[in-house]
C-alpha cells in the first residue's frame, strides 16, 4: 500500500483511464483524475458517473475534475489542485487520447491537428507542468500510454503519428530527467479486443459488434482488459520500479513491435 502519494491521471474519468484511476485509488494513492465530460470524436467516453460508482463500490475515492489536456491553463489548474491537496505530485499518467480512423487523404487538417493536440501536445503540457514539482521533490514517475499504432497501422495515419511521437517524447524525457530521478516509461495496451471508449467508438459505439471481432488477445488466452493495463501502470509508478526508466511494457500481444501476431499455426496430429 502506497501511503497517500498523489498521482494525476489525464483522461482518467472513463474507459481505460477509469480502470487506472480505480486501481491506483485502491492501492492508496491520492488520485486526481481529469477529462472532458462530453463525448469526443470517435469515442464513447463521457461523464464520470461510472467512475464515481466504481470508486464507491470499492470503498475508495478520487478527485474528479473537468479539464482539457490540450489546454495549458486547464492543465495548470489540475496541477494546482493536486498540489493544494498534498503539496507534492509523485506521479503522472498521460492517458488522454482520441483516435479517429483515417488515411492522410481522408483526415482533414483540423482533425489531424486535434488528434496531435490531445495525444501528443497534451502529454507534453501535462509533463511540463508537473516536472518542476517532481524535480524539486527529488524525483517522481511518469507513465505515458502508448499504442502499437505508434509503429504504423493501416487507416490510422494521424493517430499513428501521435503515438509514435509519444514513444520519442517518452524516451527523450527519460534521458533528460535521468539525473533528476524522474522515471519516464510507456505502457501499451494491445492485442485487439480491449474494450475502451476509443475502440468501441470506432465501431459506432456498438460494444457487441466490437467484441465479436476476432482478436489475438494476450498470452493469457483472452483480450487484455483495463485492469491488465492498470496493474502495469501501478507497477511503473511504484517503488518496486524505482530503477526502471525509458522502457516499454507491452500489455497485450507484441504491440510494442507493431503486432499483432498472425493466426495460430495449424499442426496436423499424426
Amino acid at each position: 500500500m502506497t501511503a497517500m502519494k498523489t498521482v494525476i491521471v489525464s483522461g482518467g474519468t472513463f474507459g481505460l483511464g477509469q480502470s487506472i484511476t480505480v486501481a491506483l485509488a485502491q492501492r492508496g494513492y491520492h488520485v486526481v483524475a481529469f477529462g472532458l465530460m462530453q463525448p469526443q470524436v470517435s469515442s464513447t467516453a463521457q461523464g464520470a458517473e461510472a467512475l464515481r460508482a466504481e470508486l464507491a463500490q470499492h470503498g475508495c475515492r478520487a478527485d474528479i475534475l473537468e479539464a482539457d489536456v490540450s489546454n495549458a491553463q486547464d492543465v495548470q489548474r489540475v496541477v494546482e489542485h493536486a498540489l493544494s491537496r498534498q503539496g507534492a505530485i509523485h506521479g503522472l499518467v498521460n492517458n488522454a487520447a482520441i483516435g479517429p480512423l483515417g488515411t492522410v487523404l481522408d483526415t482533414d487538417e483540423a482533425l489531424f491537428e486535434r488528434i496531435l493536440d490531445v495525444n501528443l501536445k497534451g502529454t507534453y503540457l501535462a509533463s511540463r507542468a508537473v516536472l518542476p514539482h517532481m524535480i524539486r521533490a527529488g524525483g517522481g514517475a511518469i507513465v505515458n500510454i502508448g499504442s502499437g499504432a505508434g509503429y504504423g497501422k493501416p487507416n490510422m495515419a494521424a493517430y499513428s503519428a501521435s503515438k509514435a511521437g509519444i514513444m520519442g517524447l517518452s524516451m527523450a524525457m527519460a534521458y533528460d530527467h535521468f539525473h533528476d530521478h524522474v522515471r519516464v516509461n510507456v505502457a501499451i495496451p494491445g492485442g485487439g479486443g480491449i474494450v475502451s471508449g476509443m475502440s468501441v467508438g470506432r465501431m459506432g459505439g456498438d460494444v457487441q459488434a466490437f467484441q465479436s471481432k476476432p482478436a489475438q488477445g494476450t498470452v493469457a488466452g483472452r483480450p487484455a482488459t483495463g485492469q491488465d493495463l492498470a496493474r502495469a501502470v501501478a507497477f511503473l509508478l511504484s517503488d518496486e520500479a524505482e530503477a526502471i526508466t525509458g522502457t516499454v511494457i507491452d500489455v497485450g500481444c507484441f504491440a510494442h513491435q507493431g503486432g499483432p501476431l498472425g493466426p495460430k499455426p495449424f499442426k496436423e496430429h499424426v
